[in-house]
């Protein structure tokens, strides 16, 4: 897959394209029934399938003091495309020009001259332009005005819940990751670069990577069984079972957040690699103990919980790769 950052210069190969185009942050199953139906419609007039999306996120150019709300990084999302077998990326910055465009001027600009689009394809909640002022039916207006195709896709969802982002960062925050991820199609992940903390896991016998992600939406504080991704060539990941803490460490009178990872059977150093974490499911709370004995104990039966809980076949990584949606009745 190709990831662009303008639609000045779109390469011939990808102009006429079928675009799905919103923010999909987390690339969840409701955004993954918007790709597949460009893919599918890409395939129909054998042209090229792309992704259309912005960054940083409109939300967060415009309210830049708003608490992190992100469910992946530009970097997460293109590893999800990528993996759902998207032909190109187009990641647009999102700037205060950008901003001010109306919504014809970025059908126009951007769809019709840039990418000189077949069809496109958008979420039924789908607005654009300056001061939002752009709708699906404007869209569908301007798509006969221009000669592309327009398909808006109806909600999707399980029972009463319709896939979202907004479901999704409630699920976190209440210690939810598997349910999460049901919604996701494929579990929640944060990416980071590992820094040095104070090695007081190597004395303990748990030496611990440690992440900062203060620029994701947060998950409940506690410990979670995780699978931890080290990327290799060719953006390919190879994944290792751990056990992680998210927390402010009480038993050390810590008070920033942090995200530690034990990873089981592995040694290695792994300071300044930049790692995927999967969260898979929640073990416990964050406590405080009595000392280092009692920390050390705990910290042995949550590495035993989380053998336990990666072991079962419900937890295979690939769990919810051919997960069937179900289109949500309006």
């Amino acid at each position: 897959m190709e990831i662009l950052k303008t639609y000045s210069d779109v390469p011939e190969q990808y102009k006429g394209c079928v675009l799905a185009i919103g923010n999909f942050d987390g690339v969840h199953l409701g955004h993954q029934a918007v790709i597949g139906e460009a893919q599918k419609i890409a395939s129909e007039l054998e042209a090229p399938s792309g992704v259309l999306t912005f960054e940083p996120h409109p939300r967060e150019f415009f309210a830049p003091q708003t608490p992190p709300f992100r469910l992946s990084t530009l970097e997460t999302r293109a590893a999800h495309l990528n993996w759902l077998g998207v032909d190109v990326m187009a990641a647009l910055a999102f700037d205060l020009d950008f901003s001010r465009k109306t919504a014809e001027e970025f059908v126009f600009d951007v769809l019709v001259k840039g990418f000189a689009v077949r069809h496109v394809v958008v979420g039924y909640d789908f607005i654009f332009g300056h001061k939002r002022q752009g709708t699906t039916v404007i869209l569908a207006e301007l798509g006969r005005k221009f000669g592309f195709g327009v398909t808006v896709v109806e909600p999707v969802g399980e029972e009463t819940t319709i896939y979202s982002s907004t479901a999704i960062r409630t699920l976190l925050a209440e210690g939810n990751p598997s349910k999460a991820a049901s919604l996701l199609g494929h579990w929640w992940e944060v990416e980071g670069e590992v820094i040095k903390g104070d090695q007081r896991g190597r004395t303990i016998g748990f030496p611990t990577a440690n992440i900062p992600i203060t620029h994701y939406h947060p998950p409940k504080l506690g410990v979670y069984a995780v699978r931890v991704g080290r990327m290799g060539e060719g953006g390919t990941t190879s994944w290792i079972d751990g056990v992680a803490n998210y927390g402010k460490r009480p038993t050390f009178d810590k008070k920033d957040i942090l995200l530690e990872v034990h990873l089981l059977d592995f040694e290695g150093d792994l300071y300044g690699e930049t790692i995927r974490i999967a969260f898979v499911d929640f073990i416990r709370d964050e406590l405080k103990f009595s000392g280092i004995d009692q920390l050390q104990e705990q910290i042995e039966m949550d590495a035993r919980k989380a053998r336990q809980l990666l072991s079962e076949p419900e937890n295979r990584q690939d769990k919810y790769a051919d997960k069937k949606l179900k289109r949500k009745r309006a």
